[in-house]
């Protein structure tokens, strides 16, 4: 099955088609969302009991782990970003849109997590569907996203919608990929205006 089966055409366009790899070349040793939304992170990370063996998909300098797992893996496009987590056990440099299929075994992993980067996957049905293959069977898969972006590498279906619109295609690609259970979907943060607000989708591999 193709990631367009489904969708509208060009939803998955991005206005800076170039290479990711030329896009993430400098370090950007900096946080994308505020200390509220970080917080809120956290939070679900301790509620749903993360730990153990984790990926962290699509990563950079910082994971926001308030307990560091045993064993963190900090998947990423930028070397030196990567090299300066210091939640990470291994780092591995990996373009998910050039190759969606993890370079990890079957049943590998406790948990996985992608903090504030779903927007940016062009084939996000193979990701997802491989993210079910390399955990093990109850294990969790948590999404958290905000209202920030690089718009140029953000698919067009992303800018083209509000925040409630970004949780069902996030809930659409869980859905799609088969392997998991239905997906839960909260907003994390208050509804009051004065932070970045931090949403979630999670589903455990069948």
């Amino acid at each position: 099955m193709s990631d367009d089966d489904g969708y509208a055409p060009g939803f998955f366009d991005r206005s800076d088609p170039d290479d990711d790899s030329v896009f993430y070349a400098p370090d950007r040793l900096v946080t994308h969302i505020d200390d509220g939304a970080i917080a809120a992170v956290g939070a679900l990370y301790d509620e749903l009991g993360i730990g153990g063996d984790v990926v962290d998909l699509m990563s950079s300098w910082i994971s926001h782990f308030p307990t560091t797992p045993a064993n963190l893996v900090a998947l990423g496009m930028n070397e030196r970003e990567l090299a300066a987590n210091p939640q990470a056990a291994a780092i591995v440099v990996h373009d998910l849109n050039r190759d969606p299929v993890l370079p990890f075994g079957d049943d590998s992993f406790d948990a996985v997590v992608c903090c504030v980067s779903v927007d940016y996957l062009v084939r996000p049905i193979e990701v997802f569907r491989d993210v079910a293959r390399v955990l093990r069977p109850g294990g969790p898969f948590v999404v958290t996203f905000s209202n920030r972006c690089f718009p140029t590498k953000a698919i067009r279906a992303w800018l083209v919608t509000d925040e409630a619109g970004r949780v069902v295609i996030v809930r659409s690609y869980f859905e799609r990929a088969g392997g998991f259970t239905s997906p839960t979907a909260e907003l994390r943060t208050p509804l009051d205006g004065r932070g970045d607000p931090l949403w979630a989708v999670w589903a455990t591999a069948n």
